[in-house]
């Protein structure tokens, strides 16, 4: 099957670069509601589910035996910009538990965020493993460890307790089989499993609703998907596509980006979770895709669809500030 064009980009009259792409919208119940291309190939989720692999945190009792509130438990399932806020909440996790950061299986890297970025080679020679975008998930697996009382030492690695529970999760929220045969290395060194596309989308409206997860799990995951709607900043960065979109309806959409033009969501209030993947990896495509989908989806309010909206048609600048073209959502009907 060819994949839809569901992004184009524009450049005075012309069309000049087309993304093609795939989106799952699946109810609570695993109904296909609205799809575009192929949504039963195998993708890699990445950093888009890190809500689901967040879910060991909280049902073991770590996050409470720690005292964290929403803004950590967002953190642990956050793709953070490395902004001093970030480096210094995650810092705090681990002290709570009596780590530090040499505890942390991340590995280091500047900030992505060009603003970030200048700031922190400013304030420091180089970066360490607080400043990776996945410190938050990997304090929080180091609390999770210290707290069951589980050795810390590989626990990034396929075969750690940690990441089999974790790898248990992904199966039971998404119902799809995970493992060595659909498994990579994600660029912070934990396992990450290939599902399908639509198995992806049912998870997350399973993880907004409840529906068929035990209470504890049920209660676990709303909680993870409420801290990041609550603190949409800790969940990724200023300026960020994740902020923006939960930030634009309060409390009303979940929405987590993944490497490699992966988006997933979520909308509690209609049980429904979504699933996207940009044929091409390619971020901007991606952002214009999850925009153009939750706005269509939350058509029965205006306001809300209009604020969901701004990142489905993007006007492109030179560096002179003239206006050349746009980033535009083209999703079927």
């Amino acid at each position: 099957m060819v994949n839809p064009v569901l992004v184009e980009v524009t450049r005075g009259q012309r069309i000049e670069s087309r993304h093609r792409g795939m989106i799952a919208v699946v109810d609570e119940s695993g109904s296909l509601v609205w799809s575009a291309g192929e949504t039963d190939a195998l993708v890699f989720p990445r950093s888009a589910c890190k809500a689901i692999q967040a879910l060991p945190f909280v049902e073991s009792g770590a996050a409470d035996t720690y005292g964290f509130g929403d803004r950590e438990i967002a953190l642990s399932a956050a793709s953070h910009s490395g902004e001093d806020a970030h480096i210094a909440l995650a810092g705090q996790m681990l002290a709570r538990a009596g780590r530090s950061v040499e505890d942390l299986e991340c590995g280091a890297h500047w900030s992505t965020d060009s603003k970030v970025l200048i700031h922190q080679a400013r304030a420091r020679e180089a970066p360490d493993a607080l400043c990776n975008n996945c410190s938050g998930k990997h304090a929080g697996f180091v609390c999770t460890c210290t707290h069951q009382g589980i050795g810390l030492k590989g626990y990034s690695g396929y075969d750690h307790p940690l990441q089999q529970q974790i790898r248990d999760a992904m199966e039971n929220v998404t119902g799809a089989v995970v493992g060595h045969d659909v498994c990579g290395t994600d660029g912070c060194s934990i396992p990450t499993y290939a599902v399908p596309l639509k198995a992806l989308a049912h998870g997350f409206a399973k993880m907004a609703t409840g529906t068929g997860l035990e209470p504890v799990r049920a209660k676990a995951a709303q909680r993870i998907l409420s801290a990041c709607m609550a603190e949409p900043f800790y969940v990724s960065g200023t300026g960020r596509a994740c902020n923006t979109l939960m930030s634009a309806v309060p409390g009303r959409v979940f929405a987590k980006t993944g490497a490699e033009g992966v988006f997933c969501a979520a909308i509690p209030e209609l049980g429904l979770g979504i699933a996207l993947k940009c044929e091409d990896g390619t971020t901007r495509a991606a952002e214009a895709m999850v925009s153009a989908v939750l706005s269509r989806l939350m058509h029965a309010d205006p306001g809300a669809s209009d604020a969901l909206a701004g990142l489905a048609h993007q006007t492109m600048k030179n560096w002179n500030g003239m206006e050349v073209g746009v980033i535009r959502a083209v999703l079927p009907n």
